[in-house]
């Protein structure tokens, strides 16, 4: 395998005062911070994440300059460690990429061993990416449901920020394991695409759980619930599971605060699970990929998917997510 070449192209995050600067422009490897493992990223991806990091939006960045991206999958060139060698394909999500540590969006990277993942058997680096946080986020939670007894027969399951990358997902997730899925959208458009193309049984108005709820406990409904938004549709779920049900909290593009109160939790046995994808211990994080790859089919990413982009769109389309224009994945494409 050949060595990173004098200077590659990369995005590069600046900052100054309260202004935050966005610009593909060629570094050098000696620019990159250390790491055991340096990579040939092929491909990234756009998450939530990235789009405030990107529009310099919430406190994402903790360091400027930095190359933002929270994903990446490509192939060793070097390594100093045994475990890898040149040539082997890796994926990186999250462990910090693209906030205190230089990220995916770069045709170089450098990482520690331990933050990466091997692709199981024919995942290859594009698929990986369609995947990314979004999908590997939205298994964690689907496992996290399934180990609280969760099932089919219990009632329904609803998936809010059902359009979304990590939603989407989580919609075709659980429907082919058997549930019946409601996807609570504010994009209705997007019905044929939730019903069709990932398996949703029915489709919410997001503003049905946006409304904060009226009394501590709601009449119940949910046995699982994967939660995107946060906020006053938090709540809502929280009022409205049914006993010993479980939500899984992935997100908080609705709100950060929850306004509820201990009933639903002493009184019907409600679980609220954190998921934590960023630094969620290697072993799960293996198990999360490794069932992904048997559990998402061709086509399920192919519906997914809405776009390949190249690095100088990036900041384009970051406002795009930030703003609910994107559905599915995007994935940003660093080898052409």
């Amino acid at each position: 395998m050949p060595s990173a070449p004098a200077h590659f192209q990369a995005l590069v995050l600046d900052r100054d005062g309260e202004r935050v600067a966005a610009t593909v422009r060629r570094i050098a490897p000696d620019d990159l911070p250390p790491g055991e493992v340096l990579v040939r990223v092929d491909y990234s991806s756009l998450n939530y994440k990235d789009g405030l990091a990107v529009t310099g939006r919430g406190k994402i960045v903790r360091g400027y300059p930095i190359v933002p991206g929270v994903d990446l999958a490509g192939t060793v060139v070097e390594s100093a460690v045994a475990d890898f060698s040149p040539g082997d394909a890796v994926i990186v999500t999250g462990r910090g990429i693209g906030e205190d540590h230089w990220g995916g969006y770069s045709r170089y990277a450098r990482v520690q061993a331990e933050w990466i993942v091997r692709p199981p058997a024919g995942l290859d680096s594009m698929r990986a990416m369609i995947i990314g946080t979004a999908g590997y986020t939205a298994m964690l939670a689907a496992m996290t449901l399934e180990e609280h007894g969760v099932a089919p027969a219990d009632g329904e399951v609803v998936v809010t920020g059902a359009a979304g990358g990590v939603g989407s997902f989580a919609v075709a997730l659980l429907a082919r394991a058997g549930h019946r899925v409601v996807a609570s959208t504010g994009r209705a458009e997007l019905t044929d695409y939730l019903i069709d193309g990932l398996g949703a049984a029915e489709i919410m108005p997001r503003d049905v759980l946006g409304t904060p709820p009226s009394r501590p406990m709601m009449s119940a409904r949910w046995s699982g619930a994967v939660d995107n938004v946060g906020g006053a549709t938090l709540a809502s779920l929280v009022a409205t599971m049914r006993r010993h049900g479980t939500i899984a909290s992935c997100g908080l593009a609705g709100g950060a605060e929850l306004h509820a109160t201990v009933y639903p939790f002493i009184l019907r046995g409600v679980n609220l699970m954190g998921i934590d994808s960023n630094y969620c211990p290697h072993a799960r994080r293996q198990a999360a990929w490794d069932r992904l790859a048997h559990d998402v089919t061709p086509d399920l990413l192919d519906a997914i998917l809405e776009a390949v982009i190249p690095l100088e769109d990036v900041p384009v389309w970051a406002e795009r997510i930030l703003a609910g224009q994107v559905r599915g994945r995007v994935v940003v494409g660093l080898s052409g």
